[in-house]
């Protein structure tokens, strides 16, 4: 009888918490009006391409604003006296690259890319929500931190991993604390309701970082270059991080016994775990999603991890972020990290208990849905809000019995 109350409450989650944000979107708009701000303040508005268009090229001389919400001391002391680094992104318009257009490979080039070739140049754009104090606890740092890519749109699956492997707490005296990346809506949306959902959602949760450039497939790399700077400027006690997307299964206690063991190993300098994608080279079948013209990139990729999930250390971190800035942005963001890792002349390790492709890739298999799988791995990708909640209660089911588990070396 627990079980099917269990089931009724779990299919009733979604079109309650699409109700509930609706109601609150509405609450917002009509009674909150909640501002807009410039650039001093959390929230900004958007337009165009990049939002506003608003970057921080390299090599400019950074003015500097905040955009995080200060703590009760930081209120009480005058904004001089403040010592905390914060985001440092200048107010720039982000207008196109004219050198490019007279180049005889951009006129070549497949239109679907002329956007993002024109502003590649911008890479730092001015944060909307802005969450510091998730680099730190109360007893000191952060063990783990669970930084997880999604859209506005897609918050039944945010909900979803707050309440399973996203979901904040202490093990063993290891803190763990989760952030969603996101950028603004796109255009053609209704931006502005979809802006204030965000804004609500986030003072529930407060584990949202957002900036003010276009969530869209080509600019997941700004995701990944824009995280990266944050995590230098506010995480210096941050041991590991954990980054994937938020349609995964994550095994978060063989998670953590992977860091583990590679401490034993003392490999935490270089550490950067997942599934391998070894000898690939660009797609050249315009239909695909992960497409690349010759124009762009004409030579074979270096190893890089499937997006869906990957563990890397600190110390490495830092060190992707001081190399990518000499890098030019790439589309596909996954290879564009492996691009950061050939520059350091590091690689990444392989990991079979890694699964960005699915226990199998026949997504018809049984072996996708078995429970005894999900338990011995550490990320298997993909599963929608649905599997995702139900696979998280299965493998925690204490009368759950498994073969032997399998190591996590």
């Amino acid at each position: 009888m627990e079980q099917l109350f269990r089931r009724k409450r779990l299919g009733l989650l979604k079109p309650l918490l699409s109700l509930s944000l609706f109601f609150a979107s509405l609450l917002l708009i009509h009674k909150l009006k909640l501002p807009e701000k410039d650039t001093t303040g959390t929230f900004m508005r958007r337009a165009g391409w990049c939002g506003e268009c608003s970057s921080l090229k390299k090599g400019s001389k950074p003015t500097f604003t905040r955009h995080n919400h200060p703590s009760a001391l930081e209120e009480q002391q005058p904004l001089s006296n403040r010592s905390a680094p914060f985001w440092d992104a200048q107010v720039l318009n982000c207008s196109e690259d004219a050198a490019v257009k007279t180049k005889d490979w951009f006129r070549r080039l497949d239109p679907r890319f002329h956007q993002f070739v024109l502003h590649r140049h911008c890479r730092y754009f001015p944060m909307l929500i802005n969450h510091p104090e998730k680099c730190t606890t109360p007893d000191g740092g952060v063990h783990l931190l669970m930084v997880v890519k999604s859209v506005i749109e897609q918050h039944d699956r945010r909900e979803a991993v707050r309440k399973t492997w996203g979901k904040e707490h202490t093990a063993e005296g290891k803190s763990i604390q989760t952030l969603f990346l996101l950028g603004s809506p796109s255009v053609g949306k209704d931006t502005k309701n979809l802006q204030k959902l965000i804004e609500y959602e986030d003072q529930i949760y407060g584990d949202i970082l957002q900036w003010d450039f276009m969530d869209t497939f080509f600019n997941l790399t700004l995701k990944e270059v824009n995280f990266l700077k944050w995590f230098g400027i506010y995480c210096p006690g941050v041991q590991f991080i954990f980054k994937g997307d938020d349609d995964v299964f994550v095994n978060t206690n063989n998670l953590l016994d992977l860091i583990g063991f590679k401490m034993e190993e003392h490999k935490e300098t270089t550490l950067f775990v997942g599934d391998t994608i070894s000898k690939a080279i660009p797609i050249r079948n315009r239909q695909s999603k992960y497409y690349i013209p010759r124009e762009l990139f004409d030579k074979p990729y270096p190893p890089y991890v499937g997006g869906g999930g990957f563990l890397m250390s600190s110390q490495l971190a830092r060190r992707l972020f001081v190399v990518s800035e000499d890098l030019e942005l790439y589309p596909i963001d996954d290879v564009f990290l492996g691009m950061c890792l050939q520059r350091l002349r590091l690689s990444p390790e392989m990991h079979t208990g890694f699964r960005t492709f699915g226990i199998t890739r026949r997504r018809v298999s049984p072996m996708n849905s078995e429970p005894c799988f999900y338990k011995n791995l550490i990320v298997v990708h993909k599963l929608s809000t649905q599997e995702l909640l139900k696979m998280w209660r299965l493998v925690h089911r204490e009368e759950l019995v498994c073969a032997q588990r399998a190591s996590m070396t």
